[in-house]
């Protein structure tokens, strides 16, 4: 079975052949983070949605429900929400009927969210996310399932905390707690069993279980790391999963003829490279990556980045490519040239990746800024990591260079936390000043 491939953080894995008929099998994410595929910067790498599809489809989970407990959006830009389309269509793809917001999410604003939702192929639900102008809900509160002749009410919330600055326009959260206590009448009438995704932290998915022992299941994602075991709170049963894809949690909701479903088979599972990715996955990315490409982004305004500057100033430099760099520079054009920031900008040409604004900042020079790079420049000017990605604009310097006279105008020296904007998380392996320095290791050109 695919699943027996997998590493498990904790429990056993649900179905299987000895699948009970009165059990119905869930499997759930939190903070994707539009991570429809790894990013594929370094080799080795775990998660993305066209593994969970292989993993899910086929094996002791195919046939289980899908959840997503909230910041399955990479964030509210422009081509953000582009890529989420895809994302939401990935869900659908895998069974999913349930996608909780979070803070993501909840950073759109009202009359986004709303649009975001009217279009999802799947139920975007948030009991306690309301208009602010009329204290009405934005979301559904819950959707209900039926399945194996039980029906089953899974009820989204988001934690407030942590939304003080980034909540959205005509938007307001209400209390978890008050929020509950308001809806669940409502809900136990229209479902017998109620699972509970709560976009919040462990302890408050504790404190929640021990208050509403209504639910069966409580289910989180606002957390720093997977659960090691599943745990409960008298007879509700708490289980949580984080890491952008990376992991995904799955439960056997197991009914008995009388009282509360119970938790049979459990796991957490790593979404390892053994895992192959799933083509119609990729075609989803594909199909987002085009769709960047041809349509005109926030990103692409020159102005926009004007926008941020300190009214009144402007530019001591602009960006002038790695060329007139070069000219003065033999050593090191040289170390430059033999290295990967050489061909920086070739690997996302090679995976169709040239116009995605999520890869290319880290792959051209000065991307987002007024003088940067711009994707209409294509596969042209001021692409790759040159010289002036890491020691900032250089038109200045070159021309007084050019005019002969006084070079008033130098840079400064490197150190870890510039290569750092780049080098971490999943875009590079463990980082280390000292391994990574000697292979582009450059300075002062000796006097001719």
């Amino acid at each position: 079975m695919l699943l027996a491939a997998a590493l498990a953080l904790g429990g056993c894995r649900p179905g299987g052949a000895d699948a009970k008929p009165d059990a119905v099998p869930l499997f759930f994410t939190a903070q994707t983070h539009g991570k429809l595929t790894h990013c594929g910067c370094v080799s080795g790498q775990y998660g993305g949605l066209a593994r969970l599809r292989t993993a899910v489809d086929s094996g002791p989970l195919a046939g289980a429900i899908g959840l997503d407990l909230g910041d399955a959006l990479e964030g509210p830009e422009d081509y953000q929400l582009l890529k989420y389309k895809q994302v939401v269509q990935a869900y659908a793809d895998m069974r999913y009927v349930a996608l909780n917001v979070g803070h993501r999410e909840a950073a759109l604003g009202v009359e986004t969210l709303r649009k975001v939702a009217a279009v999802s192929p799947v139920p975007l639900i948030s009991a306690n996310l309301l208009d602010r102008a009329t204290g009405r809900p934005v979301l559904p509160g819950w959707t209900v399932v039926k399945k194996n002749g039980r029906s089953i009410a899974f009820v989204g919330l988001v934690d407030p905390r942590g939304l003080e600055d980034t909540l959205g326009e005509g938007l307001a959260v209400e209390d978890m707690a008050t929020c509950l206590a308001r809806i669940l009448p409502e809900a136990r009438r229209q479902a017998d069993t109620l699972v509970l995704l709560a976009f919040t932290d462990e302890a408050t998915l504790h404190a929640l279980a021990r208050q509403f022992y209504e639910f069966s299941v409580v289910l989180g994602g606002k957390v720093s790391q997977p659960a090691q075991a599943l745990q409960q709170e008298g007879q509700v049963y708490i289980y949580y999963t984080a890491n952008e894809s990376k992991s995904f949690g799955s439960l056997e909701l197991v009914f008995p003829k009388k009282g509360k479903p119970t938790v049979g088979e459990h796991a957490i599972t790593l979404l390892t490279p053994k895992y192959m990715e799933d083509d119609e996955v990729l075609k989803l990315l594909v199909a987002y990556r085009r769709e960047a490409g041809q349509t005109t982004l926030g990103v692409d305004s020159p102005g926009r980045a004007l926008a941020d500057q300190v009214p009144g100033t402007h530019a001591g430099a602009t960006y002038v490519g790695s060329q007139l760099c070069m000219m003065c520079h033999p050593g090191a054009a040289k170390a430059w040239q033999q290295s990967g920031h050489a061909h920086a900008f070739d690997t996302l040409v090679e995976k169709g990746a040239q116009a995605d604004p999520s890869c290319i900042s880290c792959h051209t020079v000065g991307f987002g800024t007024p003088s940067g790079y711009r994707r209409e420049y294509g596969v042209g000017t001021l692409t790759q990591v040159g010289c002036e990605s890491c020691h900032g604009p250089g038109s200045t310097h070159v021309t007084q260079r050019q005019n002969g006279g006084l070079v008033t105008t130098h840079f400064r020296p490197l150190g870890p936390g510039d290569c750092l904007k780049c080098h971490q998380g999943e875009f590079s392996r463990p980082f280390d000043w000292d391994k990574f320095w000697p292979q582009i290791q450059h300075g002062k050109e000796p006097k001719s």
